[in-house]
């Protein structure tokens, strides 16, 4: 996992240009201008020979005409994306029409343009694109150091208790045994799964992870299980479920305190069996995964209350690990701000920021009731709110900055609102969904207080 990472590192000395148009002349013409400005260029005069190019070549954008002798390269664009998801597409036309245009962007296309009239904008385009797909890379790969296949290692923490449950999940990493997590939501209980699989002699297996709370009683016997074609309607074909995909691996299943209770007698015949019924089928599938479960809620509760099976909780605790709340590991608060300000920033394109003294004492003085993942949600905040390379208190949501309520009713919380919404909007270069998604309201709100604010 370190050597892939690693490679993203890596620079690239020349970005790779594919130019896909059946025009030889006009193909050298162009190639050549391309190459004066530094790229490498590969040609290609038709979409067989260009997707042949992109499967051994490491391009960064393909420049590709719409009309070619074997296609359309409006609907190449998306064969393109969907194989190649780095890969940006600019695509040339003679006659360039609206619907076109359209379904090309929807496709995945980074640009549609008309030749001859817009001949300038190409050179330009293309750095704006080659920009994008560097971007797109170093995000990916933070990405990947950020939430895919964590190892112990990689878990930022001071805390004593932390250092104590990791201490327990690498010593039942080396075995077999189910393990259930148990703590409040956002304490990193996935993280540490993942660290468990990767410690594990499962770890060249599938790491399959799944949130019960997310899905109805018969979607997630579906999605657990699998079914066999005419089970239902719509089921044309056979379907593997996860348990079947982690054969070897491990699952997570997380949140298993909201599963229903039939569900749960499956979870229980797996474990003490390795086997499930499919939905419609008669005959058994064996597998061999481990499981891993986490839960938000007290187990021993809700078997008083009737909603969880006594049987399978005493299987599943055979080892449990518990995991404290963000509040009750305060010395970790500045470490995992400065983890996630230098990943948001690098996704923002911007300089390393530094944080000062009222920002950090503000964040240490909050209750953090979403945990890690409340302060990752107001760090990636902080960072499109920075200015002059600082994180400051004046960045920070008000809840944050201000936990105390008498604080807080001396100041005016429609006008902090409104400037809060002001700067999101300028940093999402007004795009209102994308607006929403980071201030996390509905786009209806957002347009009611864009309305409400007078905000143009």
């Amino acid at each position: 996992m370190l050597h892939i990472n690693r490679t993203f590192e890596r620079k690239r000395a020349v970005n790779k240009i594919l130019l896909i148009d059946d025009e030889e002349k006009l193909r050298q013409l162009l190639a050549k201008i391309i190459r004066l400005e530094g790229f490498e260029v590969i040609e290609a005069s038709d979409i067989k020979s260009g997707l042949k190019k992109l499967d051994v070549a490491d391009v960064d954008v393909v420049l590709c005409d719409v009309k070619l002798p074997d296609g359309n390269g409006v609907e190449t664009a998306r064969v393109i994306k969907d194989r190649f998801p780095f890969v940006e597409i600019i695509l040339l036309t003679a006659y360039g029409n609206i619907p076109d245009g359209v379904q090309a962007i929807k496709n995945g296309a980074f640009e549609y343009i008309t030749k001859g009239d817009d001949n300038n904008r190409i050179i330009p385009l293309l750095y704006k694109a080659c920009e994008k797909v560097a971007l797109a890379r170093r995000v990916k790969q933070l990405e990947k150091q950020l939430g895919d296949k964590l190892s112990f290692d990689k878990i930022i923490s001071h805390s004593s208790a932390i250092k104590v449950a990791i201490n327990l999940a690498e010593k039942v990493s080396r075995t077999n045994t189910t393990v259930l997590l148990t703590g409040e939501t956002g304490t990193g209980k996935e993280v540490f799964a993942q660290a468990i699989h990767l410690a594990s002699a499962r770890k060249d297996g599938n790491f399959v992870a799944i949130n019960c709370a997310a899905f109805t009683k018969d979607l997630l016997e579906n999605e657990l299980f699998g079914h066999r074609a005419g089970a239902f309607t719509g089921a044309t074909k056979d379907q593997r479920g996860l348990f079947e995909e982690a054969h070897r691996g491990t699952i997570f299943l997380d949140e298993i305190g909201e599963m229903a209770l039939e569900l749960q007698a499956k979870i229980l015949r797996v474990l003490e069996t390795g086997e499930f019924l499919k939905v419609g089928d008669a005959k058994p599938t064996k597998v061999d995964v481990r499981i891993l479960a986490a839960t938000n809620r007290d187990l021993q509760m809700e078997i008083e209350t009737g909603h969880f099976r006594s049987d399978l909780f005493y299987r599943l605790s055979v080892f449990t690990i518990p995991l404290p709340p963000l509040r009750e590991r305060v010395e970790d608060i500045r470490l995992l701000a400065q983890y996630y300000a230098d990943f948001f920033a690098v996704k923002s394109n911007l300089k390393p920021l530094r944080m000062t003294d009222e920002f950090i004492t503000a964040l240490e003085r909050n209750t953090w009731r979403g945990n890690i993942r409340e302060l990752k949600n107001v760090i990636e905040r902080s960072v499109i709110l920075s200015e002059g390379g600082l994180l400051d208190v004046d960045s920070l949501p008000f809840s944050a900055a201000h936990p105390d309520p008498l604080i807080a009713s001396s100041f005016a919380m429609a006008n902090m609102e409104k400037q809060h919404i002001q700067r999101v909007l300028h940093h999402t270069s007004g795009n209102k969904a994308e607006a929403a998604r980071l201030l996390e309201i509905g786009v209806a709100t957002l347009y009611r207080k864009i309305e409400e604010y007078k905000l143009s």
